[in-house]
């Protein structure tokens, strides 16, 4: 229940800035289209009327059809859907994973802890694209591996940032009092510094959802990620893409519809952060 207070407050401040308030209600417009897609869009986004290809915005078709006739509202809907679920679904895998491992490297001794941090180093130096690249081949491309591939190259973040918030309450007074009276290791973990590390670990959490959207979107671009049908913002740009001299209108679309949720993410995810950290802000 105290939950529900701090996160309005949060909020309130968030939208109390021009940036964040831009940003808060972005995000919100993705949040409900993604949620509800079903009931936002005005047609079936696999639908096919070939005969009415390169529609231009009518009643019918608000944003107009792609070159098999598909209603490009629709898609751009189901597309956020399929980019938030991507979203989610890697950055819960990173962050449980990542702080896991970071708060197992912060107890371990020091030769075992630097096998971590190698590990850390070595999924980190592999960019996005080329890990893709290598799994792809081996698997083929699908959502899940488009979710375990952007799971895996967050990680570091989490597990480098866990690590260092848990150093930094190993051997604080309530710990110790706690270890004193008796308290065993997972305890101690489980109800004393996971909660003091979690506001940290979902700040960076939040500011890596447009760059998950991003990754997604320019793999499926790419045609190793999202695969037909389903309605991707990288797929859209690609089949509007091959036929821009027949009509710029998908391109259009779904260029504004990515550009405008990494923008909105980031900008909640800045505002944020300054929410919960005035320092940072001031120092940004």
């Amino acid at each position: 229940m105290k939950t529900l207070p701090v996160l309005w407050r949060v909020l309130s401040q968030v939208a109390r800035t021009l940036p964040g308030a831009v940003g808060l209600a972005l995000v919100s417009l993705v949040m409900v289209c993604a949620v509800f897609a079903p009931w936002v869009a005005t047609h079936n986004p696999e639908a096919l009327d070939v005969m009415n290809r390169f529609a231009g915005p009518s009643p019918a078709h608000w944003l107009g059809t792609d070159h098999l006739g598909r209603d490009l509202f629709s898609r751009m809907v189901h597309g956020a859907s399929v980019a938030m679920q991507v979203a989610i679904a890697s950055i819960a895998i990173a962050l449980s994973a990542g702080t896991a491992l970071g708060i197992l490297a912060a107890y371990l001794p020091a030769r075992t802890e630097r096998i971590v941090l190698i590990l850390f180093d070595v999924i980190y130096a592999f960019p996005s694209l080329v890990l893709a690249l290598a799994v792809v081949a081996v698997f083929g491309p699908s959502t899940p591996i488009i979710v375990l591939i952007v799971a895996v190259t967050l990680m570091p973040q989490f597990g480098r940032l866990a690590r260092a918030q848990t150093l930094t309450l190993r051997s604080a007074p309530f710990l110790e009092a706690e270890r004193i009276l008796g308290a065993s290791p997972w305890r101690r973990v489980w109800h004393h510094v996971l909660p003091n590390i979690l506001g940290p670990l979902i700040i960076l959490a939040s500011m890596d959802i447009p760059v998950v959207i991003a990754i997604e979107a320019g793999l499926s671009f790419l045609g190793l990620g999202v695969r037909p049908p389903l309605a991707s913002w990288g797929t859209l740009i690609q089949d509007g893409y091959q036929y821009l001299s027949e009509s710029w209108i998908p391109v259009v679309v779904s260029s504004a519809a990515l550009a405008l949720a990494t923008l909105g993410f980031t900008l909640f995810g800045e505002a944020v952060r300054d929410a919960v950290d005035p320092r940072i802000g001031r120092s940004h």
